[in-house]
C-alpha cells in the first residue's frame, strides 16, 4: 500500500489548449482521477462508496502555478491524503517535471454525499478512513471563496457533455465554463498563477449556469449561479505573458 500516489504521461494534444498548455479543466481532472485511484488502492474503493449511493465530490480546491505543462511534455503527478476532518477528507498533490521541476502545487477538500438524498454522508456509515500522510511540501488548504461585485455575465448551458458519473456537472467543467467566459483574448494576454474554486451546490443537466464575473486588484472574480442559487465562487490570480 503506497501512502503517496505517483503517476507519470505524456501532455497529449487533447490535453491541450490553443496555446498549447495544459487545460486547467484537464488538470482538475488528472486530480480527480489521481483522487478516486488512490483511495480505491489504501481500501476505500467503489465497494464502499459509490456501490452503496455514497459518492465523493469536490468541496474546495486551491491551486499555485508556477507554469502549466506544454503538449509532449511528460509530468509526474503525485498525490496524498491529509488527516480526516471529521467528515472532510484533505488531499494534496503536486505536478513536476520528469527531472523534479514543481509545476503546480495544489490542496482540496472532498466529502462523501449521499446518492439519494444529495446530503452530506458520515464515512463511518460506509468504514471509510484513509491514513493521514505529511511531506512539508503541502498547499495551505482552501478556506472559501469571498463574494464580490461582478459585472459582466456569461451563460453556459449545462449539456449532456458536462455531466459526470455522480450525475451532476463535473468539477473540472467549472473551469472550462470560467475561461470560455474570460476569453481567448485575455486568456493569450495572461497566464493564470493560482485559483481557489469553491463548490456550493450541484448544477444538473438541462439548466442554466450563469457566470458574472469582474476584475479587481488584479484578481478575477466570478460567481456561478442557476437562477438565485450559488453553484460555485471562483477566484484567480494572472499575470501577463512574458514575450517568447
Amino acid at each position: 500500500m503506497k501512502k503517496i500516489y505517483s503517476a507519470s504521461r505524456k501532455i497529449l494534444a487533447d490535453d491541450v489548449n490553443m496555446l498549447r498548455e495544459l487545460r486547467t479543466s484537464v488538470f482538475l481532472r488528472e486530480v480527480q482521477e489521481a483522487a478516486i485511484a488512490h483511495t480505491e488502492a489504501l481500501g476505500a474503493g467503489r465497494d464502499k462508496t459509490l456501490d452503496r449511493g455514497a459518492l465523493w465530490i469536490v468541496v474546495r480546491l486551491r491551486a499555485e502555478i508556477a507554469r502549466m505543462p506544454e503538449y509532449d511534455e511528460r509530468v509526474v503527478l503525485r498525490s496524498w491524503p491529509g488527516a480526516t476532518m471529521h467528515v472532510l477528507f484533505p488531499r494534496y498533490y503536486e505536478l513536476a517535471t520528469e527531472a523534479g521541476e514543481t509545476l503546480v502545487r495544489a490542496s482540496a477538500i472532498w466529502m462523501l454525499m449521499d446518492e439519494k438524498t444529495r446530503r452530506m454522508a458520515f464515512p463511518e456509515k460506509y468504514g471509510v478512513k484513509l491514513p493521514a500522510v505529511r511531506t512539508g511540501t503541502e498547499l495551505p488548504l482552501p478556506e472559501g471563496v469571498r463574494e464580490e461585485e461582478t459585472e459582466k455575465v456569461f451563460v453556459h448551458p449545462v449539456r449532456f457533455s458536462d455531466v459526470d458519473i455522480n450525475g451532476h456537472m463535473n468539477n473540472s467543467r467549472y473551469l472550462d465554463a470560467v475561461e470560455d467566459a474570460l476569453g481567448a483574448d485575455f486568456l493569450s494576454r495572461n497566464r493564470l498563477t493560482d485559483f481557489e474554486i469553491e463548490y456550493k451546490s450541484e448544477v444538473k443537466c438541462g439548466r442554466r449556469l450563469t457566470i458574472a464575473h469582474s476584475e479587481k486588484d488584479g484578481r478575477i472574480c466570478c460567481v456561478g449561479r442557476t437562477g438565485s442559487n450559488v453553484c460555485f465562487r471562483f477566484t484567480a490570480g494572472y499575470e501577463e505573458r512574458k514575450k517568447k
